[in-house]
């Protein structure tokens, strides 16, 4: 197995872990999302310090990097709440849909915030993105498209954490750093919050918890793994690769169907993240 293949494996297995997350999220009942959150931190934060003392590494932190870390994480906090909040109230492939936004929220912010060059072309797809986003939030002006706004904001606060997770990347700063700080940063703010609302857990509802932390961890790290194995010109489509399971493990556990403008919203939102990924490939190589 060659190392682009071994790419393409981990952000297959990455989008497999991310869509049994979002199973075990909706499975685990009307607790307040905010809750939810802090168990999927919370594993993740054990597992990635587990890590580091395992391995005998110490954690070096530069002074200067802290407030990247801190925007990081708070963005990052914010889109997992947006998004979970969403896994409750949607289709499942419709709340994963909206958050692969995020991608196109990068180019924005990249923009103002890393001064990066924006092309035309690269422009004109993220306006297409975000046409077939309104074809999955079908804005009615009621209540009914409350919960996709809010997966559109999880998407939009997504796309500004990656944005410092680039710049962080710039400045040098370890990944597993990155995700340790992001997921103890989470459940330390998450608490005030959380004990204020906290619902009683029943043992399943814990374990459906405990079991999403998991998946997500798994997926973090396969993500991870993949972009160390290929660069991500060559396999970040496959990330895409969440929507079709998140559809095919919505319909076998939860009977869930998109609907036709869903559906439709998925191909042009799909549309527009192969043309980047096409036009990116060919710019990249010249």
């Amino acid at each position: 197995m060659n190392t682009r293949t071994k790419g393409i494996f981990h952000i297959l297995l990455a989008g497999l872990a991310f869509a049994f997350m979002g199973l075990f999220i909706r499975l685990s009942g009307d607790l307040p999302a905010i809750q939810k959150s802090f168990f999927r931190n919370l594993i993740a934060f054990a597992v990635t310090f587990s890590v580091f003392i395992k391995n005998g590494e110490k954690i070096k932190i530069k002074k200067e990097n802290y407030k990247f870390l801190i925007l990081r994480s708070t963005f990052g906090t914010i889109g997992i709440i947006c998004n979970f909040y969403a896994l409750d109230h949607m289709v499942l492939s419709d709340a994963s849909m909206l958050n692969k936004l995020s991608p196109f929220f990068v180019i924005i912010f990249s923009y103002f915030i890393l001064k990066e060059r924006v092309t035309i072309f690269q422009g004109l797809m993220v306006l297409t993105a975000f046409l077939g986003a309104v074809f999955i939030v079908k804005p009615t002006g009621n209540i009914s498209s409350f919960p996709a706004i809010i997966a559109a904001l999880g998407g939009m606060g997504a796309g500004a954490a990656y944005t410092m997770v680039r710049l962080l990347g710039k400045r040098g700063v370890e990944k597993k750093i990155i995700i340790m700080f992001f997921s103890g940063f989470s459940c330390i703010a998450s608490i005030p919050f959380m004990l204020g609302r906290f619902a009683p857990m029943s043992l399943n509802q814990l374990l459906l918890l405990i079991c999403a932390g998991i998946m997500a961890t798994v997926g973090q790290f396969a993500i991870t793994k993949a972009y160390f194995y290929a660069p991500a010109k060559e396999i970040s489509i496959y990330d895409y690769s969440q929507i079709i399971f998140s559809a095919l493990i919505g319909f076998a556990f939860l009977q869930q169907i998109p609907d036709l403008h869903s559906v439709s919203g998925y191909v042009i939102i799909c549309f527009s993240a192969v043309s980047m990924y096409l036009y990116n490939s060919r710019h990249v190589e010249a």
